[in-house]
């Protein structure tokens, strides 16, 4: 296992929910981390403050990740003040209910734009940072593989994911860096959630409970340290995928 105590990492999405507690966790190892946001500056530098209370350092940084041209702004910038990456955790993405009978091209689009090309495009613009190798995480979900009803452009989306994980993983092993995914199952609630699907989800969930941001955190810090891990999407679901 990998000490990360001076390691430079980058978490899409970091102002708010996973990706906060990701950053969080990852600048209490001793990373400096960059904390991206989309729309979220308060909180994206409240994440980048808390972090530098570590005694790390930490950067707060805007773009819209549907926009390419924003994202080699994003790694343009991340290159100038980090000078170089060691992790990625593409955490960023977006979560929305799309009934078959009523799916639009517009959703469609836009879920495998935030949660399947963004990833991609984020990979791409890291690899010449990671001049030593490095890790890369995405984070994906058992979505993918349980494929909920009512929600097929998610599902399909981050199963892409969770190919784009495996391909990258076999294309950048010979430069050191590895690729791997995260797959949380019930690790935050959205909000107004009905008390009776929850109910029925965690029957569903054989340790009959729900994970933890944190929990997901634990993870990506798990194969950002380990130097022997990659190609793998790293269950943290409480046996969901079982059931």
């Amino acid at each position: 296992m990998m000490n990360l105590k001076g390691k430079s990492a980058l978490v899409t999405g970091a102002a708010k929910r996973l990706g906060r507690a990701i950053a969080i966790a990852l600048g209490q190892a001793g990373c400096n981390v960059v904390v991206h946001h989309g729309h979220s500056p308060k909180e994206a530098a409240e994440v980048a403050a808390q972090i530098r209370a570590a005694g790390v350092d930490a950067w707060d940084i805007q773009a819209d990740l549907a926009d390419p041209a924003a994202i080699d702004r994003l790694f343009t910038q991340a290159g100038k003040v980090a000078r170089r990456l060691d992790i990625l955790v593409n955490n960023a993405g977006v979560y929305e209910r799309t009934p078959l009978e009523t799916l639009t091209a517009d959703q469609w689009d836009a879920m495998m734009i935030l949660n399947a090309r963004a990833p991609a495009l984020c990979i791409r613009h890291a690899v010449p940072l990671m001049t030593s190798g490095g890790a890369i995480i995405n984070i994906t979900d058992i979505a993918a593989e349980k494929a909920f009803a009512g929600y097929p452009a998610y599902c399909a989306s981050k199963a892409a994911l969770i190919a784009l994980t495996k391909s990258a993983a076999k294309s950048l092993a010979g430069i050191g860096i590895r690729v791997n995914s995260v797959a949380p199952g019930v690790a935050m609630w959205q909000d107004g959630v009905d008390e009776d699907l929850r109910r029925r989800v965690l029957e569903q969930i054989p340790l009959h409970r729900e994970g933890t941001p944190e929990g997901i955190a634990e993870a990506v810090l798990f194969l950002a340290s380990h130097d022997y891990i990659t190609g793998q999407n790293l269950r943290v679901d409480g046996g969901w995928h079982m059931g």
